[in-house]
């Protein structure tokens, strides 16, 4: 508890909030407050945190930064777990930050029957696409086909008033600025939550040569599994990317609309396959409840950071690989002609 002193006394926090009416701190002044500060004036005293835990303020500061946990069956299973809202916000808020792997896996771990995904995409804080989605996980087609979740249909999308992009690069620029993204996984079972999102677009490329359709890619590294990549000798740390690649397509017209019209999420490795939904699942889950959350960067930095090493770690990986390969087709070449000359030697002379 806090405190600070005067010549005459020692005045607490809590003696000093007690003169201010709970219901005026409640309506007028927490309300006021995002989720970091609100979770820093729980710290302060006894009595703000008892007011600050309430579960009512903690669902209105969820419910205004991810639209799409108003689902009804999303707010049911976001209020069971064990602090409610608060929890959630917890789990959803920070960055992931899960890079080392567990000493052990445990092979008999209880893996999920379903996630939730909670999708919201802002742009300059505008809201243009809040959607949820449910993955059945049980499925045996499921474990073994490779991840993909996709939030539209392939004919569907969705209009971005707001977006009305620009020429050239300026778009390209725009979009990895001011194009935000937050992908949560709900685990129903387990009550537990990651945003698996790394905020702003890591990367913003164009797609083909029309030069009116550009994909934002946005990015968590983590953590891998040896098994998923077949490298269990390899004593090489293993990252996996969880990337969410959105699709944003501009009409031909002068001041054309511009549409949303792919929103998918994927888990690749480092040889650049794309895991299965079984691997993708253990990774997630590990994640889930054992990585770490830390404060986002600035400007989404870090995640961009992490996204450009593990590019480069894969280019490096790759070109060993391209290495290894000419080596051994170069020994399997000698090989082949000492055998010709071998053998038109035992021919002609023996």
């Amino acid at each position: 508890m806090s405190s600070y002193s005067s010549s005459s006394s020692t005045v607490t926090v809590d003696d000093d909030i007690s003169a201010v009416p709970q219901d005026v701190i409640q309506t007028h002044i927490l309300t006021r407050l995002d989720g970091p500060a609100l979770a820093a004036t729980s710290c302060a005293s006894s009595q703000l945190h008892a007011l600050s835990t309430q579960d009512d303020l903690w669902r209105q500061i969820c419910t205004a930064t991810w639209p799409s946990i108003t689902d009804e069956n999303v707010s049911r299973v976001v209020s069971t777990f064990p602090s409610g809202h608060r929890s959630f916000f917890s789990d959803a808020f920070p960055a992931l930050d899960h890079l080392r792997q567990p000493s052990e896996r445990n092979p008999d771990r209880h893996l999920p029957n379903e996630l939730v995904s909670c999708v919201d995409i802002h742009y300059k804080n505008a809201l243009i696409v809040s959607k949820t989605h449910v993955i059945e996980t049980a499925t045996a087609w499921f474990y073994a086909a490779p991840l993909r979740v996709d939030l539209f249909d392939s004919k569907d999308s969705v209009l971005a008033p707001t977006l009305h992009g620009g020429e050239g690069d300026t778009w390209l620029k725009d979009l990895e600025e001011n194009l935000t993204l937050s992908w949560i996984l709900i685990d129903p079972f387990k009550k537990r939550a990651v945003n698996i999102s790394s905020g702003r677009a890591v990367a913003v490329e164009r797609q083909w040569s029309a030069g009116d359709v550009l994909r934002a890619r946005f990015a968590t590294i983590m953590a891998g599994d040896y098994n998923s990549s077949g490298r269990s000798g390899s004593s090489e740390m293993e990252y996996v990317k969880c990337e969410v690649a959105v699709t944003c397509v501009r009409s031909k017209e002068e001041g054309g609309e511009v549409h949303v019209r792919e929103v998918s999420m994927q888990v690749e490795d480092m040889e650049g396959r794309s895991l299965s939904g079984r691997d993708s699942l253990v990774i997630l889950q590990e994640a889930m409840e054992n990585g770490k959350r830390r404060k986002r960067g600035e400007g989404g930095q870090n995640g961009k950071v992490r996204y450009e090493e593990f590019t480069e770690r894969k280019r490096v990986r790759k070109e060993k690989k391209d290495k290894r390969e000419r080596v051994l087709d170069m020994a399997c070449i000698c090989v082949g002609v000492s055998v010709f000359f071998a053998l038109w030697f035992f021919i002609l002379y023996v």
